[in-house]
């Protein structure tokens, strides 16, 4: 089992028209990759290398600031919940595990009166609210292809997403930092990020070189996920999965540990596309697999778990 990568020129950012045959094809592509493995390569999107590599250049001046200049920005201290800063070994993706081996930083909201760092990351918001619009752009191209590879009407997963960077949806850019491990203090079973899918709709991941990351196949293996210079990764997310009946795979994935005298430190951007707080998300084949739920209250029973006591 492998990872597809597929070109995404004819739909790329900025092109304003693309034909009926190169939509179907992209959708065809995409169904066979999300209903497989769950996860696919996107090549020539329109988001460029360079921008990836300043969003991270400028996150990890943030991160490796003194913890006293960070905490001002710690999620919990801001209207939104959910924005803001994720000490190092605070979440559990896994609960069964101990804190993760990462810190991130979630941008949530927009909203202009929020209070963002700026001491010696002066370029910060700007920087990281430029690729979240980009990355809005890019995961709405997605969600038209995924549902014309359903044969549903094109709009239908678009219309449950049309508060995206307001504070009624909770599509979130997450940068996160994976500092060089200290074995010595690595508790038993610790990893840098836990098994776990993830909770929205789809997410797009930008990786580092470091590489890390494996995704569960479905016949429980894990496969290693090589970061590719200029792609993006897509995957599905558990109200996708609940929202199609099962037709496409929310795959469980994790990052592991370095080998044995590997001192590097860990990058990647993740933009966790949700639908509006308010959507209720019933099976779109008119089945009764799932229940209905609304996204919000689904949101806030995942985060309840991955952000218990640690």
């Amino acid at each position: 089992m492998s990872i597809p990568v597929v070109d995404f020129t004819s739909f790329k950012l900025d092109k304003s028209h693309v034909s009926d045959e190169d939509l179907e094809k992209l959708g065809v592509e995409l169904r066979a990759a999300f209903t497989g493995v769950g996860f696919v390569y996107l090549a020539n999107t329109g988001i460029v290398q360079s921008e990836v590599d300043k969003v991270m250049a400028i996150s990890k001046k943030f991160f490796l600031l003194p913890e006293e200049k960070k905490r001002p920005f710690e999620r919990g201290n801001f209207a939104n919940s959910n924005h803001g800063w994720v000490s190092f070994g605070r979440e559990r993706l896994n609960p069964r595990r101990p804190g993760d081996l990462k810190e991130s930083f979630n941008i949530s909201s927009l909203c202009p009166d929020i209070n963002w760092p700026s001491d010696g990351v002066a370029e910060f918001r700007e920087t990281l609210k430029s690729f979240y619009l980009r990355c809005e752009d890019l995961s709405l191209r997605v969600l038209k292809l995924m549902a014309l590879s359903l044969d549903l009407n094109p709009d239908v997963f678009l219309e449950a997403h049309t508060c995206m960077s307001t504070d009624d949806n909770a599509t979130t850019l997450r940068t996160l930092y994976y500092p060089p491990v200290d074995t010595g203090c690595v508790k038993d079973s610790q990893v840098r990020c836990g098994e776990h899918s993830d909770y929205g709709s789809i997410t797009l991941l930008f990786q580092g070189p470091e590489g890390g990351l494996q995704v569960q196949s479905r016949t429980g293996t894990y496969l290693s996920v090589p970061s590719i210079p200029g792609t993006v990764l897509v995957n599905i997310a558990d109200l996708m999965q609940r929202w199609t009946g099962d037709v496409f795979i929310s795959a469980v994935h994790r990052v592991l540990l370095p080998s044995d005298g590997d001192s590097s430190s860990r990058q990647s951007l993740a933009f966790f596309v949700h639908p509006d707080d308010q959507a209720v998300i019933t099976c779109c084949d008119g089945s009764n697999k799932y229940p209905p739920v609304k996204a919000l209250d689904y949101l806030m029973e995942r985060f309840g778990e991955s952000y218990g006591s640690t």
